[in-house]
């Protein structure tokens, strides 16, 4: 058979060629057969370096000739395209999805391609055992960060989003991974936000989006309304600018009204517990009751005002000792005393200006002021102080609590700080109280009763006594039971130029909020030239004057469009159905393809989307599933998150005035001291420390840091791939730990990696020529394998194949380590070894993976080989090898127990292929055997066949 790199020296093709009937003359253009399409290789890979050129001395292999070459390969045959519509759906399918990257300027660190990596393997790994396998990727391509660096540098927004898309993709090819590039999407693209809107529409017609007046989180030099987690200290998380909460009208959706789904069906997901438990705590469902407080005049009569608290602990309302309302509670204005009116309002002003996380903080100094006003516990009758704080939000509950401080750790404190009554009404069953500090638990009730209104619940625990004082609540018209959820409606409205148009108009001349028909989507984003905030709180779309004033497109009345735009979760929310059936222009996605690819089988991202993205994509796609969209409950089945690579580790030490240095253990006031970052060369590990090498006694300090610009330590793949090659950057990535634990980056760690795939290369092809190139095939013998070197394989495929299965990706490449050392061991390398070997390197290294196969005179790509299997008949310590004679002579040798019986040896030995021949027809006279040792097969040589022998 002719062989690929015969036909065209300059490449290697992988073997599921074959010429088709014409080759043309003179022309660099080849027609081959792949994968039952007809394929033209019209030259060698861009840049790539090709033919025997004589190596550096510094590359363990020739993996700059070899990556570029089968990236072009991959890209130009569309080897990993996914069929759109004649897809073998009897085939199991395997979907296994990236979580959506933002094309950020810097490009890619060598902290992105972790997941992207662990991916990657699993798909690849998922093609070779038969499956269908969706693995696509594409760009979460508005946002702010854009519209900044436009409003900095007057460039259109779209135009530098293009640019870092073109980037990203760029980086991610050089690294191999296994994309349906076909599939690629963007958010930005009017075919795609053309059903974002549309699924709005669908929120709005079953009431889930609404308008209403909200405090915001205002930023005005950004323009924008930011999200809580946006909002550090008071200031934008970009660009440090002042922020203040402001009443905005907003477009809100209502993911309360599937707070209890979200919540429920989280416990039939293969999630990470971490992840399920915080959105459970995010949804935050507690049972309690609402419970009426009188407001009482300054004579201490009722007023006709009451303020209603939440308390998940109604057992303890005889403890509740003052009342605590929010800042932004509607009745805080009415209660304020005229002496206090003042206090009150800079409190209220300075409280605008925090965020609901830095509020909440539990380690923060609580801090409140005194109303002037008192409200009556109805359960007791005493007046209790009535006091504004911000640890209290408006937006939880009813936006004001009863306070109770002997068993509430933030009432507590509040309580010692402003000398307010402590009683404890909760006893430990063990009795023992811990001076200093509120007991939060569940207990026996004591000192509370009050006989004048109904109500004795001494001597009750905790959950009897809460029954009992909801229904008397109840009963007295005093309260109710309440569900309530911590979880508030998605603020979905930004001030920003850049992002999805929100598809309505109101009338202008009545307001009416009227929703675009869906023919007229996508509602398109109109070109601006000033992206910059107006600074009235109108979003920059207000300026797009041609685009604002338009005419409702039944009866033809003057209207307004909707100038906010929606946030960036939105387009993210849903692009995993959009993968499914990214061309189609009549519908979001086919059902058929939905119901064939979901759920997503495996999703892998950082955990800092363990609760907004997740969240919403949840409550989005049980919107879809309840009008008929999907067919599950649930888009992501499993969810991986991976840790994050540091930078390097750093050696500092102290020096002191005289210029000396200070051991990191001396007793030293270190702080005053000038800090000075120790080169890693003058560093010596001693023990679980790290000291100077020239002085041991001086001990350093030893820390990694979170890759940032800002501390110079991110380390850019770019180069990386440069030295070592794309599949050292895999290989090391996937070595140097637990996929889900963050790890260190290490130079040194890399470039061992690098000596294995060296040592795997020199093991299959050979020791270089003089002048440093390699040979074209392998030095692999076409001879059978022994049964240790079986042993060796087997053992290696069964748990490189079980740490795949389980991401342990690290242990598998240990795996493949030991298989390489012991096969330098062998004096020969029998061809059957060595393609299994290379097969189960590809899915980590797929570049030299597929040049190896190829060298091993296979004329497909390996991409879609099967996996090897492990025979479990290998994976024994107690199996012997025992050697089998037909009258004396040795035909053959079978893999049998040490305990095997005769019988159960001879059985063995008639079903050999070799073996059985010699049998077949034959009359046995008899037999011998010695367990472990040999079967002798004598045969009745009065009738023996002619030919048998």
């Amino acid at each position: 058979m002719l062989q690929s790199h015969q036909l065209q020296p300059p490449l290697l093709f992988p073997s599921s060629f074959s010429p088709t009937s014409s080759i043309r003359r003179g022309s660099s253009a080849v027609r081959f057969r792949y994968r039952g399409r007809s394929i033209t290789n019209l030259a060698p890979a861009p840049n790539a370096q090709t033919g025997n050129q004589k190596q550096p001395l510094n590359r363990a292999y020739p993996f700059h000739q070899i990556e570029p070459k089968w990236q072009h390969f991959w890209e130009h045959n569309r080897t990993f395209r996914t069929p759109h519509d004649d897809i073998d759906t009897s085939k199991p399918k395997y979907y296994v999805l990236d979580m959506f990257p933002y094309p950020s300027g810097a490009g890619l660190h060598v902290g992105h391609p972790l997941g992207y990596t662990a991916t990657d393997i699993l798909a690849r790994y998922k093609r070779m055992q038969g499956y269908n396998v969706l693995h696509p990727m594409g760009w979460d391509a508005f946002g702010l960060p854009a519209e900044q660096y436009a409003i900095e540098t007057g460039t259109h927004p779209k135009l530098t989003t293009v640019r870092n898309i073109n980037r990203f993709r760029a980086q991610l090819k050089s690294l191999g991974f296994s994309y349906d590039w076909d599939r690629e999407i963007s958010t930005i693209e009017p075919d795609y936000y053309k059903w974002t809107q549309w699924i709005f529409l669908q929120l709005l017609k079953r009431g889930l989006a609404y308008q209403a007046e909200v405090p915001v989180n205002w930023c005005p030099a950004l323009g924008t309304v930011l999200a809580n987690e946006e909002v550090i200290d008071g200031v934008s998380e970009r660009g440090g600018h002042p922020v203040i909460r402001k009443p905005m009208r907003q477009w809100m959706l209502k993911i309360t009204a599937y707070a209890d789904r979200l919540l429920e069906d989280l416990e039939d997901l293969d999630w990470p517990e971490s992840v399920k438990e915080m959105q459970r705590n995010w949804i935050g469902r507690s049972e309690g009751a609402e419970v009426e407080f009188c407001i009482l005049n300054s004579n201490g009569k009722e007023r006709d005002i009451k303020i209603m608290v939440y308390t998940t602990r109604p057992d303890t309302i005889f403890g509740a000792t003052y009342l605590v309302v929010a800042p932004e509670h509607s009745l805080l204005l009415s209660l304020v005393s005229i002496a206090q009116r003042k206090h009150v309002e800079d409190y209220v002003d300075l409280a605008s200006r925090k965020s609901d996380l830095e509020r909440t903080e539990l380690q923060k100094e609580k801090t409140g002021v005194f109303t002037g006003c008192y409200a009556k516990n109805p359960a007791n009758g005493e007046a209790i102080p009535i006091w504004v704080a911000d640890y209290v939000l408006g937006s939880y509950g009813t936006g004001a609590i009863m306070a109770v401080p002997a068993h509430d750790s933030r009432d507590y404190e509040f309580a010692l700080k402003y000398d307010v009554p402590i009683r404890w009404v909760v006893m430990p069953d063990d009795k023992n109280v811990e001076s200093g500090k509120a007991f939060s638990g569940e207990g026996i009730i004591v000192n509370s009763s009050n006989t004048l209104v109904g109500l004795d619940i001494d001597g009750l625990r905790s959950k009897e006594a809460s029954l009992k004082v909801i229904n008397w609540a109840e009963k007295s018209g005093n309260g109710k039971r309440k569900v309530n959820y911590k979880l508030r409606d998605w603020l979905f409205a930004r001030q920003r130029y850049w992002g999805e148009p929100i598809p309505v108009i109101f009338l202008d001349d009545s307001g009416e909020t009227v929703p675009l028909c869906e023919t007229e989507l996508p509602l398109i984003l109109p070109e601006l030239d000033d992206f910059s905030p107006t600074g009235t709180g109108d979003p920059p779309l207000s300026k797009a004057v041609s685009w604002l004033k338009t005419m409702h497109n039944l009866s033809g009345r003057p209207a307004t469009r909707e100038t906010n735009t929606m946030p960036q979760w939105a387009g993210s929310c849903w692009y995993y159905l959009r993968f499914m059936d990214p061309h189609n222009s009549n519908e979001l996605v086919d059902k058929t393809k939905e119901r064939y690819w979901g759920p997503v089988d495996v999703y892998v991202g950082g955990a800092e989307h363990a609760v907004l993205h997740l969240l919403y994509a949840r409550f989005w796609h049980k919107v879809l599933f309840d009008i008929g969209v999907v067919s599950t409950k649930e888009p992501f089945q499993c969810v991986i998150n991976q840790g994050i690579i540091l930078g390097e580790v750093q050696y500092m030490a102290y020096r002191d005035q005289d210029g000396n240095l200070i051991s990191a253990d001396s007793t030293d006031m270190l702080n005053e001291h000038k800090l000075e970052i120790i080169p890693a060369e003058k560093v010596l590990k001693s023990g679980d420390s790290f000291v100077l090498k020239e002085n041991p006694d001086i001990r350093l300090f030893a820390r990694a840091h979170k890759m940032s610009k800002s501390r110079g330590n991110v380390v850019n793949p770019d180069d990386v791939v440069s030295e070592y090659g794309a599949d050292s950057l895999r290989l090391y990535e996937m070595f140097m730990g637990p996929l889900r634990d963050s790890k260190t980056w290490s130079t040194s760690g890399i470039e061992g990696v690098h000596r294995f795939l060296g040592r795997t290369w020199r093991l299959i092809v050979g020791s270089p020529l003089s002048d440093g190139t390699f040979k074209d095939r392998t030095i692999s013998v076409d001879e059978e394998p022994t049964i240790e070197q079986l042993r060796c394989l087997h053992k290696c495929i069964a748990k490189v194949t079980e740490e795949i299965e389980g991401t342990r990706f690290n242990t598998g490449i240990s795996a493949m380590m030991e298989f390489l050392n012991a096969a330098y061991k062998w004096d020969k390398h029998p061809r059957l070894v060595i393609e299994a070997f290379v097969l189960l390197l590809s899915p980590y290294a797929p570049h030299m993976a597929e040049e190896l196969w190829s060298r091993l005179g296979h004329t497909e790509s390996l991409a879609f080989e099967p996996f090897p299997k492990a025979n479990p008949a290998y994976l024994k310590d107690s199996t012997v090898v025992l050697p089998v004679q037909i009258n004396g002579k040795t035909r053959g040798t079978i893999l049998v127990e040490e305990t095997c019986t005769e019988e159960d040896a001879f059985v063995l030995a008639s079903r050999d292929e070799k073996i059985s021949k010699y049998l077949d027809g034959q009359s046995v006279k008899k037999r011998i055997y010695v367990p472990g040792k040999i079967l002798n097969v004598v045969l009745d040589l009065k009738n023996i066949k002619v030919g048998a022998q």
